[in-house]
């Protein structure tokens, strides 16, 4: 066994045990920080794969803004652990035995001849000036255009319905029409009093002012 499988193997049982940690942690921001070392140990799979441009992506993208976000919403939020956790281990059984089939379906594709794993582990190393980024392009683009671009309108659909619930009228939430504040006239909200900048003194409060004792 060298270096590189040794390598692959801990950074394998990292991601399991960080994996299994995001879901059963009681903590969210546990279970948040446990998804950012998943990422890290998957960065470092592209890695050993020689894909950098994918490793950085995933690293940029993923923990440096995305988890980010996902940690500023849970520690905003006021989460009810005891409630979001009701019925975790009742469903647990046939979770896990999903899990297993879902192993045994990827270990069965991934190991079969004639893969494109199989010709990974058969290749000749790559050249020092190989630029995974431009390989990358090109199979997105020439091969698997069709799946890209319905995996964009894929994403596209998914914002336009989370635009959809969230601008939802609610009773129990505050919301401003735009319409109507561009529609909004001088008249509607401001009324213009026009009064004198000096008001004069009566005589009596002249009067008054005199008979006070100076001091």
């Amino acid at each position: 066994m060298n270096f590189t499988s040794i390598v692959f193997y801990v950074l394998s049982a990292i991601l399991i045990v960080s994996s299994f940690k995001v879901i059963t942690a009681k903590n969210p921001v546990h279970a948040a920080l446990y998804l950012v070392l998943a990422f890290v140990t998957s960065a470092g799979h592209w890695m050993l794969l020689e894909a950098e441009f994918l490793a950085i992506a995933l690293v940029l993208v993923y923990v440096g803004a995305v988890m980010v976000l996902f940690l500023f919403v849970l520690m905003m939020l006021d989460i009810n652990i005891e409630k979001m956790r009701e019925g975790f281990w009742r469903h647990f059984p046939l979770a896990g035995v999903i899990a297993l089939v879902m192993v045994a379906e990827m270990t069965l594709v991934l190991m079969r001849p004639g893969t494109q794993l199989a010709a990974y582990q058969a290749r000749e190393p790559l050249a020092a000036d190989f630029s995974n980024i431009r390989e990358l392009g090109l199979l997105l683009y020439t091969r698997y255009l069709y799946p890209f671009e319905l995996a964009s309108v894929v994403l596209l659909v998914a914002i336009v319905a989370a635009i959809a619930l969230t601008m939802r009228k609610r009773k129990d939430s505050k919301y401003l029409n735009p319409g109507e504040q561009a529609a909004v006239r001088r008249e509607d909200r401001v009324r213009i009093v026009k009064m004198d900048a000096e008001k004069p003194a009566a005589a009596g409060d002249d009067a008054a002012v005199s008979d006070q004792p100076q001091a």
